[in-house]
């Protein structure tokens, strides 16, 4: 009964936190915002054999403006011959809090996860496809380079994370010389580059300030997100 009364609590959340949305986009002289993408987070390695397909796909799906797909290299393969050149120990842990917010033993590459809320194997088209025609939109964001406007809204219990997402738009070739996919060149595209927890946000308008990109050629994203691998409620890509 408490996971039932839990789940319609989010929904009702995202439903007010919506109206909310809507309602602000709407004010005479309001800034203009842009309707919130799906969000697609694919989680692989370079020294995955099972990736470089998932990773196609991704690429692929970036393509869509419909879309924010984000690629996460994480460290755990790193150990069997090849570094992966973009995994960090914050995307790991990332990984690892889904595991939890969605009640998995492990991790594994690729994973493909969607909103927050489905998770599957990244290399299967058609379940990719199937799960996206599913997906309804998070709430649309103000999202600008220097920070992100929330709006007024019905916030999760405790509260909801603010994200700071930096990614590489531009495809990056990366010749593998070790380790399951050696000898292979891998096309990666929106290569996650920054991830940095902003703030948590508790149901009043805030805005809440990026710091200045650490690379050049990023594109600055931003989710609100139930905490500790929860559900993504809002999300929003600065122009």
């Amino acid at each position: 009964m408490a996971a039932r009364l839990g789940k319609h609590i989010w929904v009702a959340a995202a439903a007010a936190l919506a109206l909310a949305g809507f309602a602000a986009a709407n004010v005479v002289g309001a800034a203009v915002i842009r309707p919130a993408p799906i969000v697609v987070e694919l989680f692989q390695s370079q020294g995955c054999s099972s990736c470089p397909p998932a990773n196609a796909i991704a690429n692929t799906l970036a393509a869509r403006a419909d879309l924010l797909v984000l690629s996460y290299g994480v460290t755990y393969w790193d150990q069997l011959g090849w570094r992966d050149t973009f995994a960090s120990a914050e995307n790991t842990q990332r990984q690892y809090h889904y595991a939890r917010g969605l009640h998995r033993d492990n991790v594994a590459t690729p994973q493909m996860i969607i909103n927050g809320r489905i998770d599957l194997v990244g290399n299967n088209r058609a379940s990719v496809d199937r799960a996206l025609q599913s997906a309804q939109r998070p709430i649309a964001l103000d999202a600008r380079i220097d920070g992100v406007v929330v709006p007024v809204g019905a916030a999760p219990q405790g509260g909801a994370d603010v994200w700071l997402v930096r990614y590489d738009p531009r495809e990056r070739d990366v010749a593998v010389h070790a380790g399951e996919n050696n000898g292979r060149t891998l096309p990666h595209r929106d290569v996650v580059r920054e991830l940095r927890l902003l703030g948590r946000w508790n149901g009043s308008a805030a805005r809440f300030a990026a710091p200045p990109a650490h690379e050049a050629g990023l594109k600055t994203a931003y989710l609100l997100q139930a905490p500790d691998g929860g559900p993504i409620i809002g999300a929003g890509v600065a122009p």
